[in-house]
């Protein structure tokens, strides 16, 4: 998502909200495009084992349109909203790791920050909000389970994963953006040496219209890796691929200072992109399949004092 540069004046940032609003609301992320195709090819790629009704045609309708739908509430007309999802959509891993290790919850993270002196909404709290939509998407996946074994009617359950679905697509694709994870968001700070572009436009330049303009689906479903079941902690797993994605946060720069993304680009900054929308697509489905694997495990009991 693009964020307002601290360095901006009233007057930028007011007109930039202006110009924001006169946007298409789906127009953010990475793009209406960019998440309407990750959602796609990830549902249309899940493996055969997934019950049908996730893989179905208006399944796959609805996820794709789903994927920008995190992008639609950041409207000033809800600001409440706005302001409590926004710091979900990214997360600032420099500031995030100067902190300490990372928790497995959120609220132990926003303690942390706090204690440090700084507010979450300025570092970010996308691996926790994914974490948890995927949370939800299992626990819907293992009541339609109970559900069907009992011989009931599924229909409210699989509506309620179909949206849970389409919702963690949002936050998986956005994480597979290298701008989303760095202070470096939106035109390079601090120390510059090799001359980084500083104007804030990088961002949406890159994961916008660029997007739109170059990249189908195509170009992005043969550089997706095979289905698989995520091993081990959802949350680790999810991080370490976040971090996967911080590594081309340079990357980024140099081609837009080659002018990778001005028209049609090169046909290295093409692959690029398509090699990032195809990393959001393959975790997205393989979070999709492990949702719907683990939740064929046993609940553990409650304990006792929590």
């Amino acid at each position: 998502m693009f964020r307002k540069s601290p360095s901006f004046s009233s007057l930028s940032a007011l007109v930039a909200l202006v110009s924001i609003g006169m946007q298409p609301p789906a127009a953010m992320g990475w793009g209406n495009e960019g998440h309407r195709m990750i959602n796609r090819l990830a549902v249309s790629t899940l493996p055969a084992d997934v019950p049908a009704f996730l893989r179905s045609d208006e399944a796959t309708k609805e996820i794709e349109y789903l994927g920008p739908e995190p992008d639609r509430w950041r409207s000033p007309a809800e600001p409440e909203l706005s302001a409590a999802q926004a710091p979900e959509h990214f997360i600032d891993l420099e500031p995030a790791d100067a902190i300490g290790p990372l928790p497995h919850r959120r609220l132990d993270f926003e303690a942390k920050v706090f204690a440090a002196g700084q507010r979450p909404e300025k570092v970010g709290l996308q691996p926790w909000e994914a974490t948890e939509v995927w949370e939800r998407l299992k626990a819907a996946l293992r009541e339609y389970r109970q559900e069907s074994a009992a011989h009931q009617d599924t229909s409210a359950v699989e509506r309620a994963a179909i949206f849970y679905a389409g919702w963690l697509g949002h936050y998986v694709g956005d994480a597979s953006q290298p701008l989303h994870t760095t202070v470096q968001y939106n035109g390079w700070t601090g120390p510059n040496p090799n001359g980084y572009t500083t104007e804030h436009r990088i961002h949406w330049q890159f994961e916008g219209s660029f997007v739109a303009a170059n990249l189908h689906a195509t170009d992005v479903q043969p550089k997706m890796t095979a289905p698989h079941a995520i091993d081990g902690d959802m949350f680790d797993s999810y991080v370490s691929y976040l971090r996967h994605t911080a590594t081309y946060v340079e990357k980024v720069y140099q081609f837009e200072k080659a002018g990778g993304f001005s028209g049609a680009g090169s046909r290295e900054s093409r692959d690029f992109t398509a090699e990032r929308l195809a990393a959001g697509a393959s975790m997205l489905r393989d979070m999709i399949y492990t949702a719907w694997v683990d939740s064929a495990n046993p609940v553990p009991e409650h304990q006792s004092g929590n």
